[in-house]
């Protein structure tokens, strides 16, 4: 039987060696136990402490939201601890796959030429591509070399070390495929938007194109793109794709400026590309979004909920992303009114809302347990649970309509 929360081999991962294969393994639960043994320790230290030792320090009370907590939290040895552990633990998940991709750095490069050409969609690498400094400038999420990879865009490896990366990242929790943001978005659709069937899609911030295949499965028919501004990442998920025998296009373009033609898609989505983007940025991706829509397509950006849907010590634990792993928009994302700016360039304003999508994983499991599909359904979408993954909370969706 298939294991939920180990990831399925495929032709474009690399082979781990038995040592490397328990590195990896350890990377993925210490995360774990950071989430499930440290950070429910975070609470009572902040109530039982660190409130009266700020109250002594200043003589007055932390403010009551994420800003005010933190100043009341780093100086606490526990929080400290807690950061500390954080930070290594991210810097070690990837440490522990580079091991096997530079070992077989020129097989994976064959391999990838092989399935890119079983893939029969396109491939658009241009010339003298400028990658937003937004994105270029640092390591985000600490993966060495970013998601455009370090030096060579003509190589995968940015892209190898994504797919296994971010799988460790995520402790499992995106399926075996690492698809489980596409999948439960695509369940959705299916499920609460009354038949939609899209002929045209395109995946903004593809990276490895992941979430960009199961649109491709439940949709096809449907002509699908996915688009990142990381060459590496690109070049992978094509390959990615002939591995999986699905004929997808992917481009290297900027979700702020593409080169499809007005009207051309009905259904544009993105899966955490958001929070990675900049705050001059994301209203432009928003009118690119309605450019590039056809009249009645959708719009669905699915990631984590803004500040203003929880309380503000969840807000204060998701925002450590900021400060300590490489996500400058991390909590800045969340105080932008996604609502208003969809509304705002054009999007019908009675068909903006947040929904939330269950987690296919999480039903995949339940099911697998003997639940019902209504009952397995209502395991993956349950509240929200403060973490820098969250797993278990459903992927937060926003949803917009282009008037007809």
């Amino acid at each position: 039987m298939l294991n939920t929360f180990q990831q399925a081999p495929h032709a474009m991962l690399p082979q781990a060696t038995t040592d490397e294969a328990s590195r990896q393994e350890f990377s993925k639960s210490l995360k774990q136990f950071i989430q499930k043994g440290l950070l429910p320790g975070l609470g009572p230290i902040y109530k039982t402490r660190a409130v009266d030792r700020y109250k002594q320090e200043t003589g007055k009370a932390p403010t009551p939201d994420r800003h005010g907590i933190r100043k009341a939290m780093v100086r606490d040895v526990y929080f400290q601890h807690y950061a500390a552990v954080n930070r290594i633990s991210q810097e070690l998940l990837w440490d522990s796959v580079i091991d096997s991709i530079e070992r077989q750095e020129g097989d994976l490069a064959t391999t990838a030429k092989e399935y890119s050409a079983r893939n029969k969609g396109q491939l658009l690498i241009p010339d003298n591509f400028e990658v937003p400094k937004y994105v270029a400038a640092l390591d985000i999420h600490c993966m060495p070399g970013g998601y455009p990879g370090e030096e060579k865009p003509e190589e995968i490896n940015g892209g190898v070390l994504y797919d296994r990366g971010v799988y460790l990242y995520s402790m499992g929790y995106t399926g075996p495929n690492n698809d489980d943001m596409g999948r439960s978005v695509c369940n959705y659709i299916k499920r609460r938007l009354n038949g939609f069937t899209p002929k045209r899609i395109l995946d903004m911030g593809c990276t490895v194109g992941h979430s960009t295949l199961p649109y491709k499965e439940l949709f096809p028919d449907a002509e699908v793109w996915g688009v990142d501004v990381a060459a590496q990442q690109v070049r992978y998920a094509h390959a990615r794709a002939g591995a999986f025998g699905l004929d997808v296009n992917f481009a290297q373009m900027n979700a702020e400026k593409t080169s499809f033609p007005d009207g051309h898609f009905d259904l544009v989505v993105s899966h955490i590309l958001l929070h990675e983007t900049s705050g001059k940025a994301m209203p432009r991706i928003f009118e690119e979004c309605f450019r590039v829509l056809a009249p009645g397509g959708v719009m669905i950006h699915a990631d984590l909920p803004p500040f203003d849907l929880m309380d503000p010590f969840t807000q204060f634990i998701l925002d450590n992303e900021t400060y300590y792993n490489n996500e400058p928009f991390w909590g800045a994302m969340r105080e932008v009114d996604q609502v208003g700016l969809a509304r705002k360039v054009g999007f019908a304003p009675d068909s903006v809302r947040f929904d939330t999508a269950p987690m296919a994983v999480m039903e995949f499991a339940a099911q697998a347990a003997g639940y019902s599909q209504e009952a397995a359904e209502g395991v993956a979408d349950r509240d929200f649970v403060a973490g820098e993954f969250a797993p278990g909370g459903g992927w937060e969706v926003l949803i917009a309509q282009k008037p007809a």
